[in-house]
């Protein structure tokens, strides 16, 4: 908003041009999503506290989670209204990739708010069934995918990291790509929210990466020059990126151990979709796998404990999945395993940005 209204007047006042560039709006982004979590948090968690919408613990596992029962959730509602918010001042809407990421996040926050209204407001055992929110998912990845599959600037090819001269088209076919990729991250961050800030610790540094990411891809003579493929309009979505990295700080604020407030799948679920359209967007698609590494593991976890367990009729690989619990229950303090993941997330993310010049 801020941009569409006040960047055409910088030719009759020069310091107005600032607006044009990209760094400055990310930077501002960020701090003005950080700080719409910051103030309104308080106001968020009394409201919720008073709605009687809390965390619902399984007595199955970690004795240590019993004294989270009640904690206020449904948090994620603070981040995407800061997200939303935050776009609109600094983001320019007439890029056609900004309104898909929006898009993004709205259709996906719809399935997060429904699966926690049905489970914390009408107060049944569960929201969706796993086939009908896994139905409703592939669809809006499949919207999403076709989306940016007809932008003008976008091509069906893939980056394969460490490797410039691999780029395998995938011509139609990458819609339905796009859609795996879509749905895959979304689940996995969902999977990875079970501990205070763990999963928004990891989130912010995979924002913060793909930020970079846009930022040289939208870039013509730093794309050349790493040999990358520029796409023009993608360098709008560092300011996006600085805007969720912004918004999950300011609700980490309220996150952190031990947590005020939890994400619930409002937040989990549509943050983790429009990471994985951004990896599109950015055509950074494959090196999702390592930036977003550490959730990755934490959904394959799931997978071969389920899969293990069906196949040896009871068996288990794990003490309990996902990997976060079963480092708890092996006598880990949860402050332990979040930092240590944290770690791993940070790491992962350096070595993504290595094949920057890797190649």
């Amino acid at each position: 908003m801020l941009y569409e209204f006040l960047y055409p007047y910088h030719v009759d006042f020069s310091f107005l041009n600032i607006f044009r560039y990209i760094t400055f709006r990310t930077i501002y982004g960020g701090l003005t999503a950080f700080l719409i979590c910051f103030l309104f948090g308080p106001f968020v968690i009394k409201k919720l506290t008073q709605m009687q919408i809390g965390q619902i613990i399984q007595t199955d596992g970690p004795k240590s989670h019993l004294g989270k029962q009640g904690t206020p959730t449904m948090g994620g509602i603070l981040i995407l209204f800061s997200v939303f918010m935050t776009t609109i001042i600094w983001g320019n809407l007439s890029n056609h990739y900004v309104n898909i990421l929006l898009l993004t996040l709205m259709l996906f926050g719809i399935i997060g708010f429904v699966d926690d209204y049905l489970m914390q407001i009408k107060k049944r055992n569960m929201g969706f069934s796993a086939k009908g929110k896994f139905l409703i998912q592939v669809l809006f990845g499949l919207i999403i995918g076709w989306l940016i599959y007809k932008c003008p600037d976008f091509n069906s090819t893939l980056t394969i990291p460490f490797f410039k001269d691999i780029s395998p088209d995938l011509g139609i076919f990458y819609i339905p790509f796009a859609c795996l990729v879509i749905v895959a991250t979304s689940n996995a961050v969902n999977l990875t929210d079970g501990l205070d800030g763990l999963a928004i610790g990891p989130y912010i540094v995979a924002s913060v990466t793909y930020m970079f990411f846009a930022y040289v891809t939208g870039h013509v003579q730093i794309a050349e020059y790493l040999h990358l493929r520029h796409i023009a309009s993608a360098g709008e979505i560092a300011v996006i990126c600085g805007t969720l990295a912004g918004a999950g700080l300011g609700f980490l604020w309220f996150n952190a151990h031990p947590a005020q407030i939890f994400m619930g799948d409002s937040g989990s679920i549509p943050l983790g979709g429009i990471l994985g359209t951004i990896a599109i967007i950015t055509k950074q698609e494959i090196l999702l796998l390592i930036v977003g590494g550490l959730f990755v593991i934490e959904a394959l976890s799931v997978i071969i404990q389920v899969s293990y367990f069906k196949l040896t009729k009871g068996k288990r690989i794990f003490r309990m999945a996902p990997l976060h619990h079963h480092f708890e229950l092996k006598g880990w303090h949860e402050s332990k395993v979040i930092v240590r993941f944290w770690i791993i997330s940070i790491t992962l993310a350096l070595l993504s940005l290595s094949t920057l010049k890797i190649r």
